[in-house]
């Protein structure tokens, strides 16, 4: 293939939003255009946003025509390099929408298909597999504390367009066993790597949230040559503060009135967090086992209110690509951890964002990760 592709898709505007109308276009096709420009209108039922390039690059086709109501997700539009052929973006767009899912279906038929258990020594681990797995490495996707995986409810859908994608509750989280071991983010990395294995995967695009970061951070340490490349949001692991308000919070708050106000600690838009997100974590806190092993990793990653270890040098030495996704507003670490690390390891921070870029600006962190695996 001659250039990137960036894939354009219809953005996410708030927790609640599946569809929108993109109501006008407002650049047109050949123009040149730089992350930042406003490329569309779109249109909700609540509001008419202009739509931001998450990226830079030609307008090469307005895939989805004015007028049309479309899911979160779909794709309605593409930027790519000059030297790419025509040829090259009709092959991207039918397989992108060969692929893709808006997830309303499986919603609807209650269809678990893609869901199963995998074994991994004597923990369950609950796996969500998607995406074609005949295009190169996989990717992985690994949430932080107290997540699961509709933690990537907005990125797993973009990027299985292209790549076999694999999320994953980890131990203690979501739907898998709820032994956590020692808690630590080596720990952790272990049950990881013995996933990977046990998928039969020779290597991975390896992307984490939060802690979920500092897992991938020892995964490259222990194992490096499981991982093809690092996407780091928001991570843990490159500094020592952390918003234990948050962390404790999430552990003790047991009612919607005390756990909401800890959730919008995640979010710069505090309206994001819904009813439904607020009781689902109180339900799932409910299951035996889950409070104790929060505690747990608690005690091992963050004791005396601080994060434990510091994996800075893996960054240092790990010689793949590597980038860093983080919201300038994030309240539980800062995004002034990602200063000072070596010149090579690109750092992307959104504004008006908050510790949840992957579900605050989807489209960006879907077109920046799509275009850095290639």
């Amino acid at each position: 293939m001659g250039g990137t592709i960036t894939p354009i898709t219809m953005p996410k505007f708030g927790l609640a939003m599946t569809e929108g109308k993109l109501a006008s276009w407002n650049l047109p096709i050949g123009k040149e255009v730089k992350a930042g420009d406003e490329l569309a209108d779109i249109e909700t039922s609540k509001i008419t946003n202009g739509y931001e390039s998450p990226a830079a690059g030609i307008l090469r086709r307005q895939v989805a025509p004015e007028g049309e109501m479309l899911p979160v997700g779909a794709l309605i539009g593409i930027l790519a390099d000059a030297d790419v052929s025509d040829a090259e973006i009709d092959a991207f767009i039918q397989n992108f929408n060969d692929n893709f899912s808006s997830g309303e279906t499986e919603d609807k038929n209650g269809d678990a298909s893609a869901r199963r258990t995998v074994d991994v020594g004597d923990l369950r681990i609950s796996v969500q597999e998607s995406g074609n797995d005949t295009t190169g490495p996989a990717v992985l996707l690994i949430h932080g504390f107290g997540g699961d995986v509709s933690n990537w409810m907005l990125t797993q859908s973009a990027l299985a367009s292209s790549h076999h994608v694999i999320a994953f509750d980890l131990p203690g989280h979501g739907e898998s066993t709820k032994q956590v071991g020692d808690g630590t983010p080596a720990g952790f990395a272990k049950t990881v790597e013995a996933l990977i294995k046990a998928l039969d995967l020779p290597e991975v695009h390896v992307v984490g949230h939060s802690l979920g970061s500092a897992i991938a951070l020892e995964l490259t340490k222990s194992s490096p040559d499981l991982v093809k490349s690092l996407t780091l949001i928001a991570p843990a692991g490159l500094g020592q503060d952390i918003n234990m308000n948050f962390i404790n919070g999430f552990i003790e708050a047991d009612r919607r009135k005390t756990l909401e106000p800890v959730l919008q600690y995640l979010v710069h838009d505090k309206s994001l967090i819904s009813r439904q997100m607020v009781e689902g974590i109180i339900r799932y806190k409910r299951l035996d086992g889950v409070v104790n092993g929060l505690k747990t990793i608690a005690s091992a990653s963050f004791p005396d209110g601080k994060q434990a270890v510091s994996l800075r040098p893996v960054l240092e030495t790990f010689n793949k690509p590597v980038q860093i996704l983080w919201g300038e507003q994030d309240e539980i670490l800062s995004v002034k951890d990602a200063d000072g690390l070596p010149p090579a390891i690109g750092v992307t921070r959104y504004p008006d964002t908050g510790h949840m870029p992957q579900l605050e600006q989807a489209a960006a962190v879907n077109a920046s990760i799509s275009a850095f695996i290639g």
